[in-house]
C-alpha cells in the first residue's frame, strides 16, 4: 500500500497513523515490487512481520483457527476506541455510533466484494448463519442439504428447525481427497430433490482446511432452484475471493479468525433480492423489508470492537492480501510436504495445492487425537487442537503470518518422533 493510500484509509474514522503502523510501512516499503510468491519464503521479511505481534514464549501457537491474536497496532487501536467510547459515553452512542458503523460496513463490503446494502456486522459466523437458517420460511417436509463435516453449531441449528418446522436434513460426506471438483459437486447434487430449499456449504472445512469449489456448487444448486448458504468462518482474511464471484445467496463469517479483529465481530451477506425473504430473529418492525439492517437488531453491543474492524482491515491491506495468502500457503506446504510420506503419519487435508491454504489436519496412526494434542503441548510445547468427529481424527494445525519456519521445523521433528 502506498503512503498516500494509507493516509486515505486511516482518515475513515479520523484516525492517525500509529508509530507501530508507520514502522510496518517502512518494512513493506523495502519489499515493494517483490512478488508475493518470491516473498512467501523470505524468512527475514516475515520475521519483521512477526515482530509486530506480542507472542507468548511458553508454547508455539499453531491454533489460529479458533482466534487469531491481534497485532500490536490493532490492539492499541482497540484500547484507544475503548477509551474514546468510555470518555464520550452516551453522547458517542447517540451521535456517532450509527454513522461510524455505516462507514465500517462500507469498508468491510469493499473488501468482501459486495454492496454495503447487502452486508451487516454481526458478532460471529454462528450468529450470521443462524440468522439465515432460523429466518428461512420453512414448511413441513422442506429439505436442507448440508455436510457431516460442517461446523457443529450450524448442524445444531438445522436440528432445531427440524424439530420446530419438520425440516428434513439430507447430510452428505465431502470426499477428503477428491480427484476433481466435479466429485465434490456431485456429492452435493446427489442429495438434492424437488423438496430441497437450502444447501449449506463450507467455503473451507474448519477441521481439515479443505477449500471447496463454492461457485460450482452454487451454479449446480441454482439450476435446481435451491438457495445456497456459505459458511465462510475460516475463509475471509485467509485467502482472496469476492462474494460477487461466488454468486451465493448468503455468506456468513467471523472476523476474529483470519482478519485478526477483536473477539465479537463477524458479518452476514445476503443477496439483495433475498433480504425481504428472511424472518428476523430479533424483532424490528420499523424498517422496510428490503433493509438488511432489520436482521441486525441485537441491541447495544461493544461498539469499540466494530470500530477496530477498520484498523484490522488497514493492517491486512498493508501487508497485502496476496502476500498474506502466499505466505500462509507456503508455511502449510512447508511442513505437510515433509511429513506426508512418513510411515504412521496421516494427513487429512488434500495434497492438491489449490484445495487448502493455512489449515491442515494431521494424525499419528494409533493415537487418539486428544492424546496427540496433549503430547504435542506437554512434550514439545506446541499448541494445537484435537479433532475427533465428523469422520475426521487428528490435530488441526493453523499457523499464521507470525509463524516461523523454525517453529514448523519443531512440529515436523515432533511428528517424526511420535510416528517412529
Amino acid at each position: 500500500m502506498h503512503k498516500r493510500d494509507f493516509i486515505k484509509q486511516v482518515s475513515l474514522l479520523g484516525l492517525t497513523a500509529s508509530p507501530l503502523f508507520l514502522s510496518l510501512q517502512k518494512i513493506l516499503g523495502a519489499v515493494e515490487g517483490v512478488s508475493p510468491a518470491e516473498l512467501a519464503g523470505d524468512e527475514g521479511f516475515w520475521e519483521k512481520i512477526r515482530a509486530t505481534y506480542r507472542l507468548k514464549p511458553d508454547y508455539i501457537n499453531l491454533e489460529s483457527g479458533f482466534y487469531c491474536i491481534l497485532p500490536e497496532d490493532t490492539l492499541e487501536h482497540l484500547i484507544a476506541h475503548i477509551r474514546k467510547v468510555n470518555y464520550e459515553g452516551s453522547y458517542y452512542m447517540r451521535n456517532h455510533r450509527v454513522d461510524d458503523k455505516a462507514k465500517i460496513t462500507a469498508k468491510l463490503a469493499e473488501m468482501a466484494g459486495c454492496a454495503a446494502r447487502e452486508l451487516i456486522i454481526t458478532r460471529n459466523a454462528t450468529e450470521s448463519l443462524d440468522t439465515v437458517i432460523g429466518g428461512f420460511h420453512w414448511k413441513a417436509g422442506d429439505e436442507a442439504v448440508l455436510a457431516n463435516q460442517d461446523y457443529g453449531a450450524m448442524r445444531n441449528m438445522f436440528k432445531l428447525v427440524e424439530q420446530r418446522y419438520g425440516v428434513v436434513q439430507k447430510i452428505i460426506d465431502v470426499p477428503m481427497h477428491p480427484k476433481s471438483d466435479d466429485e465434490i459437486v456431485k456429492a452435493y447434487a446427489s442429495a438434492i430433490t424437488s423438496k430441497t430449499r437450502l444447501l449449506m456449504v463450507s467455503h473451507i472445512i474448519n477441521i481439515t482446511g479443505h477449500i471447496l469449489p463454492v461457485r460450482e456448487i452454487c451454479d449446480m444448486a441454482h439450476a435446481s432452484g435451491v438457495k445456497v448458504l456459505v459458511d465462510g468462518a475460516h475463509a475471509f482474511g485467509q485467502f482472496t475471493f469476492s462474494i460477487e464471484d461466488l454468486d451465493c445467496d448468503y455468506y456468513g463469517t467471523s472476523l476474529h479468525k483470519w482478519l485478526s479483529v477483536p473477539l465479537g465481530a463477524g458479518f452476514l451477506y445476503v443477496k439483495e433480492k433475498n433480504i425481504p425473504k428472511l424472518w428476523p430473529l430479533f424483532g424490528d418492525t420499523e424498517k422496510e423489508p428490503s433493509d438488511i439492517t432489520r436482521l441486525n437488531h441485537t441491541g447495544t453491543n461493544p461498539v469499540h470492537v466494530d470500530l477496530t474492524i477498520a484498523n484490522a482491515i488497514d493492517y491486512h491491506n498493508a501487508i497485502g492480501a496476496e502476500r498474506k495468502e502466499a505466505r500462509l500457503r507456503f508455511i502449510q506446504n512447508y511442513w505437510t510436504d515433509r511429513v506426508r510420506q512418513i510411515d504412521n503419519v496421516i494427513l487429512n487435508t488434500p495434497e492438491d495445492r489449490h484445495r487448502s491454504c493455512a489449515i491442515a489436519n494431521v494424525l499419528i496412526k494409533g493415537m487418539v487425537p486428544a492424546d496427540m494434542a496433549k503430547a504435542l503441548l506437554e512434550t514439545y510445547k506446541i499448541w494445537t487442537v484435537a479433532i475427533d468427529g465428523s469422520g475426521v481424527q487428528g490435530c488441526r494445525i493453523s499457523p499464521n503470518v507470525f509463524t516461523s519456519t523454525e517453529e514448523l521445523d519443531a512440529l515436523v521433528d515432533a511428528l517424526k518422533a511420535m510416528a517412529a
